[in-house]
């Protein structure tokens, strides 16, 4: 599942400038709801990545069982936020 592919699952389109600001709410209860149904270790992380971007993502201790893949959120953390010009 890529990036695209999440964005039009989700919020029916790929661009998020078209998305309603009324539309983004349902859409974090659906991938918080998917997320833990989720037992591919790949889909679960681009879930919880996604859900990070807008603020809404779990705690790392409750989103990932595997340590390994806590510490891979955690990197990812670290480069959004070094990314993040504001």
């Amino acid at each position: 599942m890529d990036f695209d592919d999440q964005l039009r699952r989700y919020f029916g389109t790929a661009d998020l400038a078209a998305v309603a600001p009324e539309a983004v709410a349902p859409a974090l209860e659906r991938m918080g709801v998917d997320l833990g149904l989720e037992q591919d270790r790949g889909r679960r992380f681009a879930l919880w990545a996604l859900m990070h971007m807008f603020g809404a993502a779990p705690d790392l201790d409750i989103a990932f069982e595997d340590p390994q893949d806590r510490e891979a959120a955690r990197n990812f953390m670290d480069l959004a936020a070094a990314s993040d010009p504001g």
